[in-house]
């Protein structure tokens, strides 16, 4: 294999394969590499949405689909009217790969599996006669001349184009630095929180809508919430750890978070709504029947937590009811620490947006410099949202590259 290519791609996960993908189906001549350092191609690809892979989410307004990402909001409205939701849908139906809609938005290969994407890519490269090489980790990169030197353990290479997508790797971004790129810290962005609370215990499995916010911060988020053995997870938690990731990490995930657990609903409203039912079924027990549409274990861990087990609906006093009332809709549980979800591995932070042109992704700093994924401080909250940033700024890249 000469060592001298037009492009070389640093990263063999889902935006490095989509952009070279992306540049040798719009300009074949490209000679182009892909380097990455593990033996194996595109792993986070077949672990993610729980080896499912969630390709994308079935929003198709850029304005709508930006509010998903807690850092990239702005950046990305421009590049969701290049490349969105509706052309990743088609690029993969033309390559025989069919998804589906959930019913929470998510998307899927119709096949539930992850490995339908990783053949449509591996197929694809070997069609376009895209080069790869792995365990060959990249050391440093530097300009010489009109060419970029890439030097890997035992190797060096030259491109005349160089695209940067290995995602949250701490040494690319350490060699980023030395380019005088600012790094923003990473810090964990997708996670649950832990507590340990009598209220809670022994309902993991539980789940129903909430909304939940974190006591003494503008930090607030709503959606299924997830009793676990640990603590919260669901998409309510997901998104709140999302938006929340730098401020949460400054407080060492140790904070009170309040959930209302009728959603939005007021204290008023429920008050009103608890009196209600004292008059209509006097010699009830409380806990008996949930209300409010609870599930039954969580309606009756939270009547337990303020009114004396075994009382009938005729015997509670107003105090207990406001008692019951602010369980309901103001429950306030203490966070000690936080759990990663799943194999999700997403972190916020990266190569500051600042410096990146987002009309061809390319370094502000360095020419044929171009970035595409994580590996910029762009990230999302759960639900097929960070594939959708990496087709998007794949395709970004490619356009620009194959055009020079």
């Amino acid at each position: 294999m000469r060592n001298v290519f037009d492009v070389i791609i640093v990263g063999g996960g889902a935006a490095g394969f989509f952009t070279a993908i992306q540049i040798a189906e719009h300009n074949p001549n490209k000679n182009i590499l892909i380097l990455e350092r593990g033996k194996e191609v595109l792993t986070k690809v077949k672990i993610s949405g729980g080896g499912r892979c969630n390709v994308t989410h079935a929003e198709f307004i850029p304005q709508e689909l930006v509010k998903n990402y807690p850092r990239g909001e702005r950046e990305l409205l421009g590049p969701f009217h290049q490349f969105m939701t509706g052309d990743t849908i088609e690029w993969f139906k033309r390559q025989g790969v069919e998804l589906k809609i959930e019913e929470d938005g998510r998307m899927f290969p119709v096949s539930d599996s992850s490995q339908t994407i990783i053949d449509c890519f591996l197929q694809r490269t070997q069609d376009l006669n895209i080069k790869i090489k792995t365990l060959e980790p990249v050391k440093d990169f530097v300009k010489e001349g009109e060419l970029w030197k890439i030097t890997c353990k035992s190797s060096h290479y030259q491109a005349l184009q160089l695209v940067i997508a290995t995602g949250s790797n701490p040494k690319i971004w350490n060699q980023l630095q030395h380019l005088n790129h600012q790094i923003i810290s990473p810090v964990p962005s997708l996670f649950t929180f832990n507590t340990r609370d009598s209220r809670v215990e022994g309902l993991a499995g539980i789940s129903t809508f909430a909304s939940v916010k974190v006591v003494g911060e503008k930090l607030e988020s709503e959606g299924p919430l997830l009793i676990t053995h640990w603590g919260f997870s669901g998409p309510g938690i997901l998104k709140l750890s999302a938006w929340g990731a730098q401020r949460l990490f400054e407080k060492n995930y140790q904070f009170q978070l309040e959930i209302n657990w009728l959603g939005y609903a007021s204290a008023e409203a429920t008050l009103e709504q608890l009196l209600k039912l004292k008059k209509q079924n006097p010699k009830q027990q409380m806990a008996t029947y949930a209300q409010f549409d609870l599930p039954k274990r969580l309606w009756q861990k939270l009547v337990v937590a303020s009114i004396p087990e075994n009382r009938i609906w005729a015997e509670v006093s107003h105090k207990e009811l406001q008692a019951l009332v602010k369980e309901l809709t103001q429950g306030v549980y203490h966070i000690q620490g936080k759990s990663t979800f799943k194999e999700e591995f997403v972190t916020a932070g990266g190569v500051e947006l600042k410096e990146i042109n987002f009309k061809t992704m390319e370094s502000k700093l360095h020419e044929n410099l171009f970035f595409a994924g994580e590996v910029t401080n762009i990230d999302a909250i759960t639900g097929g949202f960070n594939f959708q940033n990496a087709w998007t700024s794949s395709f970004i890249a490619a356009r620009e590259i194959s055009n020079r």
